[in-house]
């Protein structure tokens, strides 16, 4: 298997690299780059998977191997986030959007006369708190909303509402490329859930200061398709009843995931990223390499007068680099010319215009210093 760090950067060229047959630099926020050595394993085991002579886009979701698949799965996914025992490990489908609505239909009084807090912090945050609305009263407990989404609201800033059934936050804002870099702190007693969508596993935390966590897995976790839930056994219990089953977080938890046929081969991916994950050294090793690679571009941007980032220095991702060339003409000519040379999918999100580069945990350095360079000759020739 070939290992991600023997990715070499793509030779500039007037003709795309992917059409001489080579592989790209994919900035894409989601679904993002994956692990070469993954991949391999991945074209392999479609064919025949753990030797059982049956590929893994073909086997039944109670099949002995499926069982083994699943089970290692969670265990690994327990590995490299310590997850305690008191919390449950679910692959759920509906991405991170689905669990908006879910979040609230179960931790919400089916009354509607509860509310919760919600951290307005970016595009995706600000649709969790309209999917949320339905289900009770929200109150925006912090928002950045009136600066366009460019930092992240400091804790003296935080305003809770009387007695929230829990306080939610998303912790990346991929279109606007900023990241919480502490977790936040709820009033007593009250669950914090977290959309950790983007940056899941990119870094340590403390699961037991989470009531929920989710995140789809496109962006750290594997192919889009399913979604990881972490949540704590007493708000499983805790939660509402008279909502329809597939939408109730106990029936995942006592279904092994799998009260329907799950998306089987989303899963295994899922589990083949987290023995990747283990494998480079857990979040303590991507903690340090995620900064490290996008420190590369943030020096560039920092000692330019033609770019212009959209985040505060205080509240940059280091998942999600944006800025803009002094015009929306040059963003445009930006994101082709270096299509070309095979770094992929730079233009930034609809809602935010500008450039946006996607710096997940299987970006390899290389990737980080091939867009600095082009960054640098794409100044000196239209600066």
């Amino acid at each position: 298997m070939v290992p991600v760090s023997a990715l070499s950067a793509p030779a500039p060229s007037s003709i795309a690299p992917a059409a001489q047959g080579k592989r790209v630099f994919n900035y894409s926020a989601g679904p993002g780059q994956m692990p070469e050595e993954v991949l391999r394993q991945i074209q392999e085991d479609v064919w025949n998977c753990r030797n059982s002579g049956v590929g893994i886009l073909e086997h039944s979701h109670r099949a002995p191997v499926f069982d083994r698949i699943l089970a290692e799965a969670v265990q690994d996914c327990r590995d490299v986030g310590n997850i305690p025992s008191n919390y449950h490990v679910l692959f759920m489908t509906g991405g991170s959007t689905g669990q908006n609505f879910m979040v609230p239909m179960n931790l919400l009084p089916s009354n509607r006369t509860g509310s919760a807090d919600y951290y307005n912090t970016g595009y995706w945050a600000n649709q969790s708190i309209e999917h949320a609305r339905p289900f009770g009263t929200i109150h925006e407990c912090a928002s950045s909303k009136g600066d366009n989404y460019a930092y992240i609201p400091r804790p003296e800033q935080v305003r809770h509402s009387n007695a929230p059934a829990y306080v939610h936050y998303t912790s990346n804002n991929t279109i606007f490329g900023t990241q919480f870099h502490t977790i936040p702190t709820p009033p007593n007693g009250v669950p914090l859930v977290c959309d950790m969508c983007s940056d899941i596993f990119s870094r340590p935390f403390d699961v037991t200061r989470f009531g929920l966590i989710y995140a789809s897995a496109q962006k750290n976790l594997g192919p889009a398709g399913v979604t990881l839930v972490i949540v704590r056994d007493d708000l499983v219990q805790k939660g509402n009843r008279d909502i329809p089953l597939m939408l109730q977080y106990r029936t995942f938890a006592t279904g092994e995931s799998r009260p329907n046929t799950p998306p089987v081969f989303c899963i295994y991916a899922m589990g083949l990223m987290f023995k990747w994950i283990k494998k480079m050294g857990g979040t303590a090793y991507f903690e340090r390499f995620n900064a490290e690679k996008t420190r590369i571009v943030y020096d560039v941007l920092d000692r330019s007068s033609f770019y212009k980032p959209h985040a505060r220095a205080d509240s940059r991702s280091f998942m999600n680099i944006t800025f803009r060339c002094p015009t929306p003409q040059l963003d445009d000519l930006f994101a082709t010319e270096a299509s070309r040379q095979g770094l992929d999918c730079l233009k930034g999100h609809r809602a935010a215009g500008g450039i946006r580069a996607s710096f997940y945990n299987a970006m390899p350095k290389a990737g980080a210093e091939t867009l600095a360079q082009f960054m640098k000759e794409f100044e000196r020739t239209k600066g």
